[in-house]
This record gives C-alpha cells, structure tokens and sequence, in this order.
C-alpha cells in the first residue's frame, strides 16, 4: 500500500478528536466555576477578575486577566483549571487559528478571559472546531507545506505543526482532567469531603 492512500490528515485529526470524544470532553461537561476557579495551592496561577491578581504580569481585555510572568519562574507556579484553559483557549489554539486557518488576531494581551467555566468550554468548543476545520481544509498536501514565520520552526512542515498542537491539547487537558481529581478528592475548608 502506498503510505499516501493511508490519508495521513484524517489520521492527524482522528488522534486528537478520538481522545476529545472519549477521554476529555465527557469530563468537562458539567464544570462548575467553583472547579473552574479552584486554587489547589496558595498563589496559584489563574484567571481573576480584573485588578485583583498578585502576579508579576497580568493580560487580557475585559472584566477577567490571566496571571504570568516573563520570563517564566523556575519552578513554574502551580495553575488553575481557568489559567490551563485560558492558555489552551489562547495560546494553543487561538493564536494558531489567527497565523493559520484566517480567523480574528488573537494573544494574551488581547483576549477576554472567561470568568464563567460555561463560557471558557463554549471559547474552548469554538476555537477547537476552527482549528479541525483549518486542518481539515489543509488537505494532504497542505500537511506538507512549512508551517511559516508565525512559528518558532517556520521550516517544518504544517504536520509537525499538527503533531505539535494535538500534544499540547493531550498534556494541558489531561492536567485540567487532574486538577478536577483533586478538587473532588480535596476536603472542602471546613474538613468535610466534598
């Protein structure tokens, strides 16, 4: 069989919505902002409304701003299911969908975080059904054309791209996936279990 009947862009999406569809997504349904917004250490990195945050950096437009810090401080601060779905909304897929697959600019500077859980899963559902449409209109040959200036690796082709930007997806919510294991598993403050 010649490798190209294999049609690697099916495969490049079907690794990513298979695990969407039967490991993330399910998980996500139902997310309370009390979730959304829980603090599994003192300090964590999260997404708050404006003016109240004590990081170094603040960003985003609106009511609501993502904390960080540049350069980034080694250890890295703990982080918030709002602050690893803020940067997945934004960093992972927004940003791309702009460089990309021709939708609105798009940074951490600009974006208006979510201050809902509901609203953040309604941001996330939006820029992952933009970024398989871009995928899926790259076609075969597409996944073969360098990814370009916008990217740190502009010579490697937009597969590695793909590859890249499905690992992100798999490790950043697989850790909002632990993170919602510990809030459930973490008594409440008054010492009774949740």
């Amino acid at each position: 069989m010649d490798i190209d009947e294999l049609g690697w862009n099916r495969t490049l999406r079907d690794q990513w919505e298979f695990h969407w569809n039967h490991q993330i997504r399910a998980r996500l349904d139902g997310l309370t902002d009390d979730e959304y917004f829980w603090s599994p250490v003192p300090d964590a990195w999260s997404v708050r409304p404006r003016g109240t945050s004590s990081a170094p950096l603040q960003a985003g437009t609106g009511e609501f701003t993502i904390d960080f810090a540049f350069p980034e401080p080694v250890p890295a601060p703990m982080t918030t299911i709002a602050w690893r779905l803020g940067h997945v909304i934004v960093g992972v897929l927004a940003m791309r969908n702009a460089a990309h697959f021709g939708a609105p600019a798009a940074d951490y500077r600009t974006w208006e975080y979510a201050g809902t859980a509901k609203t953040a899963l309604e941001q996330l559902d939006t820029q992952l059904d933009t970024w398989l449409t871009g995928v899926r209109g790259l076609g075969e040959a597409g996944l073969r054309v360098p990814a370009g200036e916008k990217e740190p690796f502009p010579d490697l082709p937009m597969a590695a791209l793909v590859l890249h930007i499905h690992r992100e997806l798999i490790h950043h919510l697989s850790e909002v996936s632990l993170l919602l294991d510990l809030y459930q598993h973490t008594p409440a403050t008054n010492g009774a279990p949740r």
